[in-house]
């Protein structure tokens, strides 16, 4: 089945720390651009940040810019998000996908995962 796997998400007071996991399965996600997506009771699905295949160029929504890190381990076919500083506004659902370019916009995605809840909360 091609498909990304998502884990890490938890419950972590405000100011704390995840790094979320997205783990290619069927395909090898080195050849994609990996965008992570986020959405919120009520919300749109936003994107958070993505990682290009050709260059590991990253990109970020302002809304997290200085405080997430995405990054790729080819060897285990998996991408990460590291989140620090977290607010109680990062609290979502979130996804992982692949495109064949790099875009913070959902459209172009495929390979969607089930999510992992991140819930951040004192």
């Amino acid at each position: 089945q091609v498909q990304f796997v998502e884990s890490g998400g938890t419950l972590v007071q405000p100011g704390g720390s995840l790094r979320l996991s997205c783990a290619a399965s069927g395909f090898r996600s080195e050849d994609y651009a990996v965008g992570w997506f986020r959405q919120a009771p009520g919300k749109e699905r936003e994107g958070v940040s993505c990682i290009s295949a050709s260059d590991g160029s990253t990109y970020y929504a302002d809304s997290v810019k200085g405080r997430f890190t995405i990054s790729r381990d080819n060897a285990k076919n998996t991408v990460y998000l590291q989140m620090n500083s977290l607010k109680p506004e990062d609290t979502a659902v979130y996804y992982c996908a692949a495109s064949l370019y790099p875009t913070l916009g959902d459209k172009p995605y495929d390979y969607w995962g089930q999510g992992t809840q991140v819930t951040v909360s004192s």
